[in-house]
């Protein structure tokens, strides 16, 4: 992750989840050592403190489906490493929220969060796209396939302005 990217999402995480913790870096994730089956988490930072923050933008609607799956992710990063785990959960504003916070018994230390953006998740994906390629980052294969997907995933009367701006950036990176 390049400087940019990675001060644009720590910003995000103290603005928006208010967490004021010095962020250190990004944790590779082969470090974590998550067991397999596991979710991997999104972008997983180490504060200085040594614990982590998971920051990823939910692209589906929140059930306790998907609650679960980032409580097992917290309890086994956890377990691995025996230091407090914060999961931070951006949701655009068509994504349906049918959980409610709740206190969760664990033996593992950790918090999740949830913020609701107003934006459309099509115009997040976007713009976070065209900022890497202006700023001249290199877009992972992550970063392709979303941008291949925004004319599925957007509403059908914003379809053929995705489209567009989808062969747009695709053009950039492969000619």
């Amino acid at each position: 992750m390049k400087t940019r990217e990675f001060n644009i999402k720590t910003r995000i995480i103290r603005e928006t989840f208010n967490d004021t913790r010095k962020i250190r870096c990004l944790v590779p994730k082969d470090s974590l050592m998550l067991d397999e089956g596991v979710h991997q988490g999104g972008d997983v930072f180490r504060t200085e403190d040594g614990e982590f923050i998971d920051f990823e933008i939910q692209l589906k609607d929140f059930d306790e489906e998907e609650l679960a799956k980032y409580v097992e992710f917290a309890e086994n990063l956890y377990e691995k490493h025996q230091k407090k785990v914060s999961v931070y959960i951006l949701c655009p504003k068509n994504i349906d929220v049918t959980v409610r916070e709740c206190p969760l018994k664990s033996d593992a230390e950790f918090t999740i969060k949830l913020a609701c953006s107003q934006d459309e998740p099509c115009h997040l994906i976007l713009d976070f796209i065209k900022n890497k390629l202006k700023n001249n980052l290199v877009l992972d294969c992550e970063d392709i396939k979303a941008v291949e997907m925004l004319p599925v995933m957007c509403s059908r009367k914003d379809r053929n302005y995705f489209r567009v701006e989808s062969l747009k950036i695709m053009n950039k990176i492969y000619y």
